[in-house]
């Protein structure tokens, strides 16, 4: 198998780790987000990992003082990216989780020519699942970028779930191999 990095990008809660993790029961996989070297410095600020809309904004916020000032994220990623391709890394799949279009479109460009790379938007529209707006535009916007594929997660159950995605990851994104 190639090696692949799947842009993956979807509102808190719709599902992504989950099928990260459903991923890794079938591939090696690596799995990263452009805002962990920004939950390092909110912790050593006192942020304790809460995901409520005010921690969401802060983090949001805080992700554009770093892109604007030396484009930490993005930087964090092209080194996860340079890890994930080295020859001694034997991951197949590299997720990265994005959220801002522009910083989605920044990496994707760092990425397509070293490997194959595709944008998913991971949506879910169940009972009781909260479409509100939660204040930012990291989170609201989602939907404001073009993916190359969307993966609407409706299972009623992992089971599903797992046998969902797993077909939705082998027959359209990893069949152009």
């Amino acid at each position: 198998m190639n090696k692949t990095v799947i842009i993956i990008n979807g509102r808190g809660g719709c599902g992504k780790d989950t099928l990260c993790d459903i991923t890794a029961e079938h591939y090696r996989v690596m799995n990263v987000s452009s805002i962990t070297p920004v939950k390092n410095i909110a912790r050593l600020a006192g942020w304790n990992g809460e995901k409520d809309p005010a921690s969401r904004k802060m983090l949001a916020d805080l992700k554009k003082i770093f892109t604007d000032y030396n484009d930490l994220c993005n930087s964090y990623l092209v080194n996860c990216l340079d890890e994930f391709l080295s020859a001694g890394n034997d991951s197949e799949i590299m997720f990265a989780h994005i959220r801002e279009a522009s910083e989605i479109a920044k990496f994707k460009s760092c990425v397509s020519p070293l490997c194959r790379v595709f944008t998913l938007l991971v949506k879910r529209e169940t009972s009781g699942y909260s479409h509100e707006a939660l204040g930012n535009t990291s989170d609201d916007d989602v939907e404001s970028c073009d993916y190359d594929f969307v993966f609407v997660n409706n299972a009623p159950d992992i089971e599903t779930l797992a046998n969902d995605f797993t077909a939705f990851l082998g027959h359209v994104i990893l069949k152009e191999q």
